[in-house]
């Protein structure tokens, strides 16, 4: 089955529209008839992406979050990208652990959950211009399932 579809969301860069962006993207997977571990883990993926833009890229101005999806064939693209600040050191954010913003207490792992949960994980950032991120995921075939 060769399965397409596309969508696009644009979000205030507001903690409250973290919940939303993910609900938005599982709902848009399903049409794949996914697993409940299979959106259980985009929708992580998701909440880290979106949370990183938010709370890195935009710190504490409003911006907007855009959300580009994906479906061919069994597989999703989901791209998350902000305008804002863009990763001054893209290397040593991509360490486990690594944080910006300790005093959020915050864990360090937003990548490292992002690659455990999707198959492929693609980031580029530019300083003053923004961050993309691109995950995929290949879901099991309709077949597989039964």
């Amino acid at each position: 089955m060769n399965n397409k579809n596309y969508m696009k969301l644009d979000f205030l860069s507001k903690s409250t529209n973290e919940a939303f962006a993910r609900v938005v993207v599982a709902a848009f997977a399903s049409q794949l008839d996914p697993t409940i571990e299979e959106i259980s883990d985009i929708k992580t993926a998701v909440s880290e992406a979106v949370t990183n833009a938010i709370i890195h890229g935009y710190e504490d101005t409003e911006g907007i979050v855009t959300i580009e999806s994906k479906i061919e064939n069994q597989e999703i693209e989901i791209l998350v990208y902000d305008k804002g600040k863009g990763i001054e050191d893209l290397e040593k954010a991509m360490e486990p652990f690594y944080t910006s913003k300790p005093e959020l207490e915050r864990s360090g792992m937003g990548f490292t959950v992002m690659e455990t949960f999707m198959d492929k994980l693609e980031v580029a950032s530019h300083i003053g211009e923004g961050t993309v991120v691109k995950m995929r995921k290949k879901f099991q075939s309709l077949s597989n399932k039964e």
